[in-house]
């Protein structure tokens, strides 16, 4: 939720949204980052802020029934200008600990979320040498605040190409699969339970199929006592479910959300044939 829905309450019933979901046995949570700003000295790339006061918004949060939160940063690959910089990496890491920290300290489950982007021309490989240090910046950063990695959940994005990229990698799915699953083992420390990925821009049939396949790939190769990896896709889950909803009809709406949810679910266990 963001901050204007968790004060809400249920019409005409008038119970608090978080309560409202409580008795239905979902957990609330909260964004409490407060955007991607232009980073000082930098003139493409940003930094999440939020962090000032942010110990008092969770003590608050947590009274009104949150269970987890989420903070978004955001990386930029321009290899013209050879972004992302370790400025933005490290001042990007750095929010994402203290924010982490600060939610742990208060019984909040942090999700950690260190996206680069899908904006740009780069390769499928560029993707995965940036996100391979990104992770392990943070994961580094995360450590030095005393962060407790078996209470995190991790969002990153999957290693695909740029959008604009010439060679594209919407054809090869096995290999989105196996570069992403190659830099998580790599990067990821095995005490995280969850990876819960984003879609990052993709469409929601592509992504649940990245899931499955890398879900089938641990299965195969044995690697289940790492960390779970789940979906927590936004506009992948609901987009479909969006686009008929503004046209008001609410049942093939609602059958939208619930199939993708089920395929998500399906993709998480590797069970898709």
């Amino acid at each position: 939720m963001f901050d204007e829905t968790i004060h809400q309450n249920t019409i005409p019933s008038q119970i608090p949204f978080p309560k409202y979901l409580t008795e239905k046995g979902i957990l609330t949570g909260i964004k409490v980052d407060t955007g991607a700003k232009k980073l000082a000295g930098s003139d493409n790339e940003k930094i999440t802020e939020g962090l000032d006061n942010l110990r008092d918004r969770i003590i608050n949060y947590k009274e009104l029934g949150a269970s987890f939160a989420k903070w978004r940063a955001v990386i930029n690959i321009d290899t013209e200008n050879s972004l992302p910089s370790n400025a933005c990496l490290h001042a990007n890491a750095h929010a994402l600990a203290r924010y982490a920290s600060i939610c742990q300290e208060n019984d909040i489950v942090p999700i950690v979320e260190p996206e680069v982007i899908m904006d740009g021309n780069h390769d499928i490989e560029t993707c995965q040498t940036v996100t391979k240090k990104t992770l392990n910046i943070v994961f580094e950063q995360l450590k030095l605040m005393n962060v407790y990695l078996e209470g995190i959940v991790l969002k990153p994005n999957m290693i695909i190409c740029g959008k604009d990229c010439e060679k594209s990698c919407s054809n090869n799915p096995e290999k989105v699969a196996n570069l992403t699953l190659q830099c998580l083992l790599e990067c990821v420390p095995k005490e995280v339970p969850g990876i819960a990925f984003l879609s990052g821009g993709q469409a929601s049939d592509v992504a649940t199929n990245h899931l499955n396949l890398m879900n089938k790939i641990i299965s195969k190769k044995g690697l289940n006592d790492y960390w779970n990896l789940t979906f927590s896709f936004g506009r992948a889950l609901q987009q479909d479910s969006l686009n008929i909803w503004k046209d008001e009809n609410v049942k093939l709406s609602q059958e939208k959300l619930l199939y993708r949810a089920k395929m998500n679910s399906l993709a998480s266990k590797g069970l898709i044939e």
